[in-house]
């Protein structure tokens, strides 16, 4: 409420004039008349999601999706002959599953990820190693490991079934194609990420290089080495698979590429659910040791 202004005879203001004691006390018992704002209620909490509801949407989607697959294949929405319908591949599958070899081929396809896998992850992490002995062979060999990882491997695999043969030796050698240079790169960025002067305030006080390796530089990179797990495990899956295509007798690349000379379509989605289903489970697994243990290194630190 702004006080009133005097004015001279000629109408210019001069300034404010004196709050009068009346009008000053109206204020006052106004401001004590007039109530604390009142505070703000917290908004409220979220409210916990149910624990299934994610699971019972997933499950959802899924029958959404099969059905209405089915459904347009059945009113021709969709050619059967090229995209197959649900009912025809589940047929295809458990006669496959009864009658075929699609769990020796499973078996086939599995053992020759795993060995890729794990050939490709113990080279890997021991050239990515030897890099911090020496920088100058680091600085050399650099080029060729990235030059290497740049190169679609995947044209190497007639080479490969050519010189291993069609049985699971090419399979391993593409499989640890795929993940020896990735896991390589990863075991040199951890490399890189070592503290230079912690390596320095330990050789100062007489530590071996040796010993330096094994209580700093191994442990700085084991997590780096853990976090590529979870995507060499699906090039190594891959390239078992392009190995079978190339040239096998057994494995689901081989059933795919044989359904697929022969138009069964059906036998085709088979050999994808399979895939599909095979990299869910190794995912799985390799997620849950990469969790168990960098929760032990952290512990341990």
């Amino acid at each position: 409420m702004s006080a009133p202004t005097q004015t001279r005879p000629d109408g210019a203001a001069v300034g404010h004039a004196p709050v009068s004691a009346d009008v000053r006390d109206t204020m006052q018992d106004l401001e004590r008349l007039t109530p604390p704002p009142r505070p703000r209620p917290a908004p409220p909490a979220p409210r916990p999601e149910p624990r299934l509801l994610v699971p019972a949407l997933r499950v959802l989607a899924l029958v959404a999706l099969v059905g209405g697959w089915e459904l347009a294949a059945r009113t021709g929405v969709v050619d059967p002959f090229f995209y197959s319908m649900p009912s025809q591949i589940w047929a295809t599958g458990v006669t496959a599953v009864t009658e075929g070899t699609v769990l020796l081929d499973t078996a086939y396809t599995f053992s020759a990820t795993l060995l890729g896998f794990a050939i490709g992850t113990l080279v890997g992490v021991a050239v990515g190693l030897s890099f911090w002995w020496s920088r100058r062979y680091a600085a050399v060999a650099e080029p060729f490991v990235v030059a290497f990882e740049a190169m679609p491997k995947l044209a190497l695999a007639p080479i490969v079934v050519l010189v291993l043969g069609i049985g699971i030796s090419s399979k391993v050698a593409m499989a640890t194609a795929l993940v020896v240079v990735v896991q390589a790169l990863n075991t040199y960025s951890g490399v890189k990420s070592v503290d230079p002067d912690l390596t320095r305030m330990l050789a100062s006080v007489g530590a071996s290089r040796r010993q330096v390796f094994a209580k700093v530089v191994v442990p700085t990179t084991l997590p780096w080495v853990v976090s590529g797990l979870r995507v060499t495990i699906g090039l190594a899956l891959s390239g078992a698979i392009v190995g079978e295509y190339i040239g096998a007798t057994q494995g689901i690349g081989r059933m795919i590429q044989y359904a697929g000379s022969t138009y069964e379509i059906s036998l085709i989605w088979v050999g994808i659910a399979v895939l599909a289903a095979l990299s869910m489970v190794l995912y799985a697994v390799v997620g849950a040791v990469e969790r168990k243990f960098l929760a032990s290194l952290h512990v341990s630190r």
